[in-house]
């Protein structure tokens, strides 16, 4: 539903957490899209707001990127705030939504290095190289963007976002609508950007996505956060598994990767 921010690398950098909101509240007339949010992100680390679709994951990133402002309650990225410091914010952050806004017919190498004149950079080329080779698409990088496959398209796209070192980056629904494969290859990238100090929040409403991503979990449900924690703090809120001895078969994620291997493009 959203693309691609274009704007300025970041200048400032504050402490504490990445993300701080408290009290989020958002209506259109009748619909109440969030009744009280609370959440706080930490620095480097991958957030995963969980839900179904319409449930306000995406209005709640639309608010912290200063798309839209909350009827009430607050909010601060990078130690700013978003009704108040908003090009502050702005600065801080980058945001990747469910549609890729990747240029076709420019090739890989062509695209980054446009972003990167875009926003005033020093020595573009060397720019769109490092990521290139940071998101393993250094051999297509001459190819035009309209032969990638989805998941190579989708890694292109969130290295576009990385152009200036923001310190947070907004994905919104990222692997909506790809293959497994390119899954596989989008939840490497991010994993990736976490190493490397990078704090993700990720809205998501794929549960393995949650599961094999985030270092924390909110789920989102009518409007408010019902639960937040790690996946084993999550997992800890059931009574324990009984323990039954079944012969295991192989999954269907097993099936499809012995059959058309890891490393396919």
């Amino acid at each position: 539903m959203l693309a691609l921010m274009s704007i300025p690398p970041a200048t400032k950098q504050t402490r504490g957490p990445a993300i701080q909101v408290q009290g989020l509240q958002k209506s259109y007339k009748q619909l109440h899209v969030l009744r009280g949010v609370d959440f706080e992100v930490a620095r480097g680390s991958i957030f995963a707001l969980l839900g179904s679709n319409g449930a306000g994951k995406t209005t709640i990133v639309k608010i912290l990127s200063t798309l839209l402002k909350a009827d009430t309650g607050a909010a601060q990225v990078n130690g700013f705030d978003v009704a108040a410091q908003a090009a502050d914010v702005r600065e801080s952050i980058s945001l990747t939504g469910q549609f890729t806004a990747v240029d076709e017919i420019l090739t890989g190498r062509e695209n980054l290095v446009l972003v990167a004149k875009l926003r005033h950079l020093k020595d573009p080329q060397a720019i769109a190289d490092d990521l290139l080779r940071r998101f393993s698409l250094t051999e297509a990088g001459n190819r035009r963007a309209a032969t990638y496959s989805g998941g190579m398209r989708r890694r292109l796209d969130i290295a576009m976002s990385l152009i200036g070192n923001p310190p947070v980056i907004f994905l919104d629904e990222p692997t909506a609508g790809l293959d497994p494969q390119a899954r596989i290859e989008v939840w490497q990238a991010v994993k990736n950007l976490a190493q490397s100090g990078t704090t993700v929040l990720l809205t998501t409403q794929y549960l393995d996505e949650a599961e094999q991503l985030a270092d924390q979990i909110a789920i989102l449900h009518q409007g408010r956060i019902i639960v937040t924690g790690t996946l084993a703090e999550l997992k800890a809120l059931l009574p324990p598994a009984e323990v039954e001895y079944v012969e295991k078969q192989p999954t269907l994620e097993d099936v499809f990767f012995a059959v058309v291997g890891h490393n396919q493009k």
